[in-house]
């Protein structure tokens, strides 16, 4: 997604001094995090939340992997992790959450993000949270994050299409709220679905993130040793 996304850092003071490492990172991230966003809202309103929730959630899709910026300079660059990076990695939805609690965003917000990699039986991370202990929004996020990964291209394997991605995940349902994974996949169905995937609207919402992080003390938190 992040190569078909022509974004020019010369235009914010703030980024153009960034490790070129660093401008990867954020625009993944970004990017990722809009399609993740966009989908939980979609697959919010599916699920027959209020606008409310949707603003809530749409903010957590957008920011779920804001701490990956911060590991990038000890990680970027390598396709196989060992295991004790692995576990560091596996800290970035921890870096995200401490970057959301520290600028006051919502409790809302910020489990739906610190939780977002539980799996349903246990075995996700950070807190091996099981079932309807994990938090709503972070079960919703889950689903959505794992569709967007699953179809976007990574050093170690092509995207998979979302006919393929929907096969992978049903066959890993014991990683999800299954109530959450039928409706979304009636989200895969409806007329809105694939404008989430539109590079042009990627490319504007992106520019105006940008701006944000400019603006606000989201960048410089994020940064932060």
């Amino acid at each position: 997604m992040r190569e078909m996304v022509d974004f020019d850092f010369q235009e914010y003071s703030k980024l153009e001094t960034l490790e070129d490492s660093i401008k990867s990172e954020l625009v993944d991230v970004i990017c990722h995090g809009i399609v993740v966003s966009n989908l939980a809202v979609l697959l919010s309103r599916q699920l027959g939340e209020n606008d409310d929730f949707c603003n809530e959630i749409a903010i957590a899709g957008l920011l779920h992997d804001i701490g990956k910026i911060k590991m990038n300079r000890y990680l970027y660059g390598k396709d196989a992790l060992a295991v004790e990076e692995m576990k560091y990695f596996r800290m970035h939805s921890v870096y995200s959450y401490d970057v959301l609690h520290k600028l006051n965003y919502s409790r809302f917000i910020q489990e739906a993000v610190y939780h977002h990699h539980e799996n349903y039986d246990g075995s996700g991370y950070p807190d091996n949270l099981t079932g309807k202990d994990i938090p709503y929004g972070a079960r919703i996020l889950h689903v959505c994050d794992v569709f967007a990964a699953l179809t976007s291209d990574r050093s170690y394997r092509a995207a998979f299409d979302q006919e393929g991605a929907v096969e992978v995940m049903l066959e890993e349902t014991k990683n999800f709220d299954i109530e959450i994974l039928v409706a979304f996949q009636r989200v895969l169905h409806s007329d809105e679905f694939q404008a989430v995937f539109d590079l042009e609207e990627i490319e504007k919402m992106s520019e105006k993130f940008m701006e944000y992080m400019c603006q606000s003390d989201l960048l410089e938190e994020t940064l932060q040793n």
